[in-house]
């Protein structure tokens, strides 16, 4: 079966069983040489995943059932490995169970291979919108400012987020754009992009794990590009106002990772920006209720803590110990 697999896609999925039929509906809507496979990792999911997916019949579908919960970082290490060790696919294209690739748009991807529109290029990141049309900010590709003089002066004049992620033109326009990084909803990855990068640290669990993963690929050299033609639909909403992260115990992942991915990203200009975030980040326990603010101080403490570190080893079940007395 090796070799014989030019475009498998992987899909990660955790207790969303109604995303995930339309997910996997989707993509199964694709014949088979547009999309030869779909694997789909499930988290130890308590839903009912597992016995729905167990009744599909579809030979192209292949499931993972994982023992436990080891977040999408985990997930997508665990399913792009299995998908490289029995399709050897030239090409992987990665999802949340809540996206999905809009009619046709993997063969948008093959009439672009087929073109020699993405010679040269290592992976290659979709236009992914909300279902009502709306660009999804979370799914925006970017360039590293870092790396790019003007894009660092724009951000610098108070350009913020819009000036290092790409904007709504680029997703009106036809052609394909250079990128540094991108998110796991509608990511192609070839098979040269996973010889360069790897696999996602599963230590991550969530959170910054594709932005990590997809900076890590363009500092070893690979090209990524962002193809508008290529069009996904995630049905999830961004965060809310202020950054609000919930549940709690997801402030540690949020935070920890985040930093991890300003240091890769800014090199040694990071610990000059540190004392900004550091000084930001505590500010954000306005927004949630008087009893979660200690616990939401004690999360973001350790999260800083850990990631100056670069320790990646507390367990999960302590995340969740230090998120306690604050849930709603």
């Amino acid at each position: 079966m090796r070799g014989s697999t030019p475009l498998v896609a992987v899909v990660v999925t955790f207790n969303r069983l109604p995303q995930l039929r339309q997910t996997l509906a989707a993509l199964l809507a694709h014949p088979p040489e547009v999309l030869g496979a779909v694997m789909v990792v499930d988290n130890a999911s308590t839903d009912g995943s597992a016995d729905w997916l167990g009744s599909c019949l579809d030979a192209r579908l292949r499931v993972e059932r994982l023992a436990r919960n080891v977040g999408g970082a985990g997930g997508f290490a665990h399913g792009l490995a299995r998908a490289q060790a029995v399709y050897d696919p030239d090409w992987i294209v990665v999802m949340d169970d809540d996206a999905r690739p809009a009619p046709g748009a993997l063969a948008q991807f093959h009439a672009l291979l087929r073109q020699g529109a993405l010679q040269g290029l290592d992976a290659v990141a979709a236009a992914v919108r909300h279902p009502d049309g709306r660009i999804c900010r979370m799914n925006r590709p970017t360039v590293n400012p870092f790396w790019h003089g003007g894009v660092f002066l724009r951000t610098l004049l108070g350009g913020g987020r819009a000036a290092f992620h790409l904007a709504d033109a680029a997703y009106a326009e036809g052609g394909l754009r250079p990128v540094d990084g991108a998110s796991f909803v509608g990511l192609f990855l070839s098979r040269r992009a996973l010889s360069l990068a790897g696999l996602p640290d599963p230590a991550l669990f969530l959170y910054a794990d594709d932005a990590i993963y997809t900076m890590t690929l363009t500092r070893r050299g690979g090209r990524m590009g962002f193809a508008p033609q290529i069009r996904f639909v995630h049905d999830s909403d961004s965060l809310g106002a202020g950054g609000v992260v919930r549940p709690l115990w997801k402030v540690y992942y949020y935070h920890r990772n985040r930093l991890l991915l300003y240091r890769l990203a800014a090199g040694a200009a990071f610990w000059l920006m540190l004392p900004l975030w550091l000084i930001q980040w505590p500010r954000q326990a306005r927004h949630y209720a008087a009893e979660e603010r200690v616990a939401f101080r004690r999360v973001l403490r350790r999260a800083v803590r850990d990631a100056l570190r670069r320790d990646l080893s507390l367990p999960h079940a302590e995340v969740l110990r230090l998120a306690e007395g604050g849930q709603r």
